[in-house]
């Protein structure tokens, strides 16, 4: 192994950037696809229809799966913006009424970080100074909110409904071909396995974690989650049947 010498400089590595706010509706995306689509196949197989019913009944399954997805991203997201704004508002109202009780939650906060003596007044003096500078302060040390930090309503029902559709390739693929509908069903969940499986991969490339174990573990708990709401189904099917 190649020894780096001591006064080679350590490279600069860069952050994910601005997709790791939507990294969230990338996984959830694909995995609900992946799963939610693969226990479909399983009922309608069960049901004894043909390869060309439920291909089209798969067909429909995904479509509405993704415009759920997507539209409830959207709600969800939009819902999670207009708190924020209502909070906001009420903060410049307290800036405005109540200024000097601000301040002081802002010195507190600096004092929580580590600053204190006499650098905890020149910065609370400086990120103090106007209201509006005084708001972006809370703004992001109260709330948590960075504005390129903000996720868009637009992206994350894209993400969330167009990657639905990829994950339920895995079982509309195998009936484009004349198969069997049980044979149908073992190759979608031997891709989906596969696809959870990649899913754990990628998400570890990024987060630089190890890719085998993150790998198996989305496989294991997101395939557990659709096993165990197969058989609550199939529990309740049988006592209402």
């Amino acid at each position: 192994m190649r020894e780096t010498p001591i006064n080679e400089p350590v490279p600069y590595e860069p952050h994910i950037g601005q997709s790791r706010q939507y990294w969230r509706d990338i996984i959830l995306g694909v995995n609900d696809g992946l799963v939610s689509t693969l226990l479909l196949v399983a009922g309608v197989v069960g049901g004894g229809l043909s390869s060309a019913i439920i291909l089209l009944t798969v067909l429909a399954g995904a479509v509405a799966g993704a415009i759920s997805m997507a539209a409830g991203e959207y709600l969800a997201t939009e819902s999670q913006r207009e708190i924020l704004d209502a909070e906001l508002r009420l903060e410049r109202e307290h800036i405005r009424d109540h200024r000097e009780m601000e301040v002081e939650q802002l010195a507190e906060m600096f004092t929580d970080i580590g600053v204190s003596g006499e650098k905890l007044g020149i910065v609370v003096e400086a990120f103090s100074e106007t209201d509006d500078i005084l708001l972006n302060s809370m703004k992001v040390l109260e709330f948590g909110v960075v504005d390129s930090e903000v996720r868009s309503s637009y992206k994350a029902m894209f993400f969330s409904g167009s990657l639905f559709l990829v994950g339920s390739l895995t079982s509309v693929i195998p009936f484009l071909f004349d198969i069997s509908p049980t044979r149908g069903l073992a190759i979608a969940s031997a891709l989906t396995a596969v696809g959870l499986f990649i899913v754990g991969w990628v998400k570890a490339s990024v987060t630089k974690r190890n890719r085998i174990l993150d790998g198996f573990a989305n496989l294991l708990i997101a395939g557990l989650g659709g096993v165990l709401a197969y058989f609550i189904g199939d529990v309740v099917q049988s006592l209402i049947g």
